[in-house]
């Protein structure tokens, strides 16, 4: 491509409605991670994708992705038959709780291995689940009567 025509495709306005981190698991274990994702950390499924060529005596669908709603973000789980030419590396997923150590035993306590906890700032917690993705857990930062007046 000609350094013309990228400086044309750059000055055109672009604007994104959503940001939909997608999680990647397994061949058929997008359902279990669901399952964990509701019961750890409250998300709710709000779609999901079957796969259409099932054989006719299998009772339960196979399920291929699901949208759920974690903490105000969709987050898109796939399978990984789905995406076959998905890059394997990590994006660990942040999230704020009033109650960091009850987060990590509730993570632990379904099937996530407890990596890392430290107190720097606030506490952390930090888990991997049955699925191969870090979680981190973080205490909401504390304002500070400065920050709440100051315009950004």
């Amino acid at each position: 491509m000609a350094q013309e025509d990228v400086a044309s495709v750059v000055e055109k306005s672009v604007t994104f409605t959503a940001y939909k981190p997608q999680l990647i698991v397994e061949s058929q274990r997008v359902g279990d991670a669901v399952a964990f994702y509701k019961a750890v950390f409250g998300a709710e499924e709000t779609g999901h994708s079957l796969y259409p060529k099932r054989k006719a005596d299998q009772e339960l669908p196979h399920l291929v992705s699901a949208e759920l709603n974690l903490a105000g973000t969709t987050v898109v789980v796939s399978d990984v038959s789905v995406n076959s030419n998905a890059n394997k590396g990590s994006m660990p997923a942040i999230l704020e709780t009033d109650d960091v150590e009850a987060a990590v035993a509730k993570a632990v306590g379904a099937g996530a291995v407890n990596v890392e906890e430290e107190v720097e700032g606030g506490v952390k917690g930090k888990v991997t689940d049955p699925f191969g993705f870090t979680w981190i857990f973080v205490s909401p930062a504390k304002k500070s009567e400065s920050d709440e007046t100051k315009e950004v």
